[in-house]
């Protein structure tokens, strides 16, 4: 069915809904045919190629809005087929698109998020690109960027699985491109490559069990379309139950990879040698939230499968607070925030794996808001303190004050910040606000998210409430830890004492963030009448999506063990406390003082309790050792050098000797030369005929003619 044909009855502005893939690529093309070219001839070309990059993100946003106008007037939605794409026997599918409340809501986050992000990186990698030495690459991020939104709408906007797992593995693939995007950066020349290469191999540990999931779903139902699925789930659940668990189970899988669940989270905090920009739209907008999304969309089938819904709720739970844990005691302000991210994306996969989907799915949101403004503002930071640390090295009379500091000077360790609320006043402002609503504390956004979960928790899964209870307080303390220690006290190196504050380009989509992490919670407080973002899903989700509840008691828990949490951090990291901890002498001074009191536990946290060692030793050493072996000892000793050397070669070379002095020389040429020394020798008795005398000749043929006049006679 063509497009036209499908849509010419659509209502409103249903039809466009294509253009949300159609723009990004749109804009990609464009800068890859005609961006290098503006970059030569333009003095603003790095405007127009990242303005090009954020008009194609920003209209792909319009189009969400108008296509959320469109489900105010019609709930019930509508599937839009664009083509034919797969026709192989059975198998029939088509490349569709599922507008209802569910994808329109993933649209916006993508798309609006994504937009901000877009027009923050123009600035941040315009001084990003000069820092690393290239500006050359300023297109490539952009040409990047444009097609992590295109894959992004796709995997959220199709109405089938195949469709959603074709965005599910762009995704991926941009995830690739990016976080390597500095391939040759990092440590030994090879660290970025190496954290690019971890994603794309833990994230296809999870789509393997993806497409486990699909092969049987196709096997089950005989089609990948959700709503065809959704259908005939009760029935397969009483006839083939073990199917559904299986299919539930794969699909876990699949998003303990691309949410970064236990056990396959490592790659997300590696995630973060991509610049700023590329973390903020994997964290907040983009790949991590697929998993989540994944299972809200697939509600139906897991409600009917409590087996599965306990280990989605128990991965996320305990994800929720074994990386909430590790937070404490990270240095990198970005990896801080990842470890945060996993920690968040654990209450959402508790939430959805509870089946209180509306609760998981308004997290998503408020998350998308306050993160973003995290990670955004923290490369806001680094900036500030390379710029001041370029100032200082290019300034002969400030020169001086980089003694014990010039050398291996990371701008994302916390530890060289100090008093940057001063220097950088907005940014200061608006990561005060991010952290808050992370930390949970009303009435920013991130409460009334957090809450409800733990609200839907507490009534029928009291350890998941615990876990996450427990992940809350210490979120709490890791975001008080990380604003002390960055913008609070003095400055402790000179790159921090001459910080600058970030263009307006780079601020101006903070400060929208920060209005949207202070107010987004709005969208769905837990009070009869204003259950907004629950009515709007239900229309998707049905009787699955319940409006949260308002559990006074739980709130009062949750947010007072957050301020204890809060001032313990504050007694911890405190200006003048930490300032007296700097001045201890440095061979007597632990890295943190909070070692002071846990000891070897801070060193568990400290070296993420040692999970990716644990995987060197488990699997990659034994698997680098058998590759080794296999390359070595099968490969090379035993294939090249035992069997190719020695049985193939010297075979053909034995019979290569047999066929040349045996059969050849001893046969063909023998049989040859034979017939040349028996020609030789007739020849030498022929020849005795020839005498050249003519008598001789006349005698012969007077013999030869009475010899034939006899014969006749005689006949």
């Amino acid at each position: 069915m063509f497009f036209e044909e499908a849509v010419s009855s659509g209502p409103q502005f249903f039809n466009l809904v294509p253009w949300i893939v159609f723009f990004p690529v749109i804009g990609l093309l464009f800068n890859i045919f005609f961006g290098g070219r503006i970059l030569e001839r333009s003095r603003a070309g790095e405007k127009i190629v990242g303005g090009v990059a954020s008009l194609a993100a920003g209209l792909s946003f319009l189009v969400s809005v108008l296509l959320a106008i469109s489900l105010n007037g019609h709930p019930e939605g509508m599937v839009v087929p664009l083509a034919d794409w797969i026709n192989i026997g059975e198998l029939n599918i088509r490349w569709a698109f599922q507008v209802d409340t569910l994808s329109v809501t993933m649209m916006l986050v993508v798309s609006g998020v994504g937009t901000l992000i877009h027009i923050y990186a123009i600035g941040y990698m315009h001084e990003d690109v000069r820092h690393n030495g290239d500006p050359g690459r300023f297109r490539r991020f952009f040409v990047f960027m444009n097609l992590f939104i295109a894959a992004m709408m796709i995997l959220v906007s199709g109405d089938n699985y195949m469709m959603l797992f074709v965005g599910w593995e762009g995704v991926g693939l941009c995830s690739y491109l990016l976080i390597g995007f500095w391939y040759e950066k990092g440590k030994d020349g090879i660290g970025n490559a190496l954290a690019a290469k971890k994603a794309m191999v833990t994230n296809r540990i999870g789509d393997f069990g993806f497409l486990l999931a699909a092969f049987t779903i196709f096997w089950t139902f005989g089609t990948f379309k959700f709503h065809a699925i959704f259908e005939k789930a009760p029935e397969v659940a009483v006839a083939n139950p073990g199917a559904l668990l299986f299919i539930t189970i794969c699909l876990l899988i699949g998003v303990t990879g691309k949410s970064a669940q236990l056990p396959l989270y490592v790659w997300l905090p590696d995630a973060m040698a991509g610049p700023t920009p590329v973390s903020a739209l994997i964290h907040a907008a983009t790949m991590v939230t697929a998993g989540v999304y994944l299972v809200a969309r697939s509600a139906e089938i897991y409600v009917l499968v409590p087996t599965a819904q306990f280990w989605v709720t128990l991965v996320g739970s305990v994800t929720a607070l074994f990386a909430a844990t590790i937070a404490v005691g990270q240095f990198d302000i970005k990896k801080v925030l990842a470890y945060s991210t996993i920690s968040q994306l654990g209450f959402m996969v508790a939430a959805v794996g509870m089946g209180a989907f509306v609760a998981g799915m308004f997290h998503l949101v408020t998350h998308a808001f306050f993160k973003a403004l995290l990670f955004l503002s923290s490369g806001s930071v680094i900036q500030g303190l390379e710029r001041g640390h370029h100032h200082v090295e290019h300034d002969p009379k400030l020169k001086k004050q980089l003694k014990g500091h010039a050398h291996d000077f990371d701008p994302q360790d916390m530890r060289n910040m100090g008093g940057l609320r001063e220097r950088m006043k907005i940014t200061y402002w608006v990561y005060l606000i991010g952290a808050i609503a992370l930390a949970g504390i009303p009435p920013l956004a991130g409460f009334w998210s957090k809450d409800e979960i733990l609200a839907d928790a507490s009534k029928e899964f009291s350890w998941a409430y615990t876990l996450l209870t427990l992940a809350a307080i210490f979120t709490a303390f890791y975001m008080t830890r990380q604003i002390l220690m960055v913008f609070f006290g003095k400055a402790r190196t000179p790159a921090a004492e001459h910080a600058e504050e970030s263009p307006l380009v780079v601020t101006a989509p903070l400060m929208i963030l920060a209005v949207l992490s202070f107010f987004g919670g709005l969208i769905n407080l837990p009070f009869d009448g204003f259950h907004q973002f629950a009515h709007w899903l239900e229309h998707t989700l049905g009787e699955y999506a319940h409006p949260g509840e308002f559990i006074l008691v739980v709130a009062l828990l949750s947010t007072g063990l957050a301020l204890v949490s809060l001032a313990l951090g504050w007694w911890l990291y405190n200006p003048r406390r930490y300032e007296e901890f700097w001045a201890i002498p440095a061979a007597r001074r632990p890295d943190d003082p909070l070692r002071s009191y846990i000891g070897p536990i801070y060193e568990a946290l400290k070296n993420k309790y040692w999970v990716d060692e644990l995987y060197w030793a488990v699997f990659l050493n034994p698997y680098i050792d058998l590759s080794r072996f296999l390359a070595d000892v099968i490969d090379w000793r035993f294939w090249h050098d035992w069997f190719h050397d020695r049985v193939i070669m010297g075979g053909y070379n034995l019979l290569t000797r047999l066929l040349a002095i045996r059969i050849d020389l001893g046969g063909i040429d023998a049989a040859a030369n034979g017939l040349a020394v028996l020609t030789q020798r007739v020849a030498e008795r022929l020849r005795q005929v020839q005498t050249g005398y003519v008598r001789n000749y006349a005698l012969s043929i007077f013999v030869g003619v009475v010899i034939i006049l006899g014969y006749l006679l005689l006949r």
